[in-house]
C-alpha cells in the first residue's frame, strides 16, 4: 500500500512540477510586462505586446513604411555599443524565427579522439574560409535545461549530420535527452 501511494505521489510530481514551473514562468512574465506598461488589468500587457509586435511586423512589410524602419535600424547600428547588442540579438532571434534559420542542421560532434564521447549541436556556419579556417565548421552546442550554450569551431571530420529536424534536436538537447525525437 505504501509503495502504491509513493508511486502515485511521484507520478503526480511528474505532472505537477513541470506544469507549475511553466505556469509560474508565464505568470511572472505577464506580470513583468503588465508592470512595465503599467496597465491595471492583469494580462493586458501581454496582449498589448503581442498586438504591438504584430503591428510592427506588418508595418515593416509595407513598402511605404519599410524605409523608415531601415533608416531607424541604420541609425541604431551606427551607435558602437548598441550596434553590438542589437545585431547580436537580431541574429539570435533570426536564427530561430527568421528566413535564414540557423538551428536547422543538427549534428553529432565527436569531442575526443577515442570516438566515444559526443555532443549534439547545430552547424551555424559551414564555411570559415573568410577566417582562414577552411577545415573547420562553426557549431553551436546548447546546454541542457538552460537557454544558453557554447560555440565551437571543430574539424569537419568530427561532425556528422543527424537525420532529424532542428526543433526536434533542440528539444532533445535542452531537455537533457529526455524529450523529443
Amino acid at each position: 500500500m505504501k509503495t502504491k501511494i509513493a508511486s502515485f505521489f511521484f507520478r503526480g510530481l511528474l505532472i505537477t512540477v513541470p506544469l507549475a514551473i511553466t505556469v509560474y514562468v508565464l505568470f511572472m512574465t505577464i506580470q513583468w510586462i503588465d508592470g512595465l506598461l503599467q496597465i491595471p488589468w492583469p494580462g493586458a500587457g501581454f496582449a498589448v505586446l503581442i498586438i504591438g509586435v504584430t503591428l510592427i511586423g506588418a508595418l515593416t512589410s509595407f513598402f511605404l513604411t519599410r524605409p523608415i524602419f531601415k533608416w531607424f535600424e541604420k541609425a541604431l547600428v551606427s551607435i558602437p555599443f548598441v550596434n553590438l547588442l542589437y545585431t547580436s540579438m537580431k541574429d539570435l532571434v533570426g536564427a530561430f524565427v527568421g528566413e535564414k534559420k540557423k538551428f536547422d542542421k543538427p549534428v553529432l560532434v565527436q569531442l575526443d579522439d577515442s570516438g566515444k564521447v559526443f555532443k549534439m549541436g547545430f552547424i551555424t556556419r559551414e564555411s570559415l574560409d573568410a577566417f582562414g579556417l577552411g577545415d573547420l565548421v562553426s557549431v553551436y552546442l546548447p546546454h541542457s535545461y538552460n537557454f544558453s550554450g557554447n560555440h565551437f569551431l571543430v574539424p569537419k571530420s568530427h561532425v556528422r549530420e543527424l537525420p532529424f529536424k532542428g526543433p526536434d534536436a533542440m528539444k532533445f538537447i535542452v531537455s537533457g535527452g529526455v524529450s523529443g525525437l
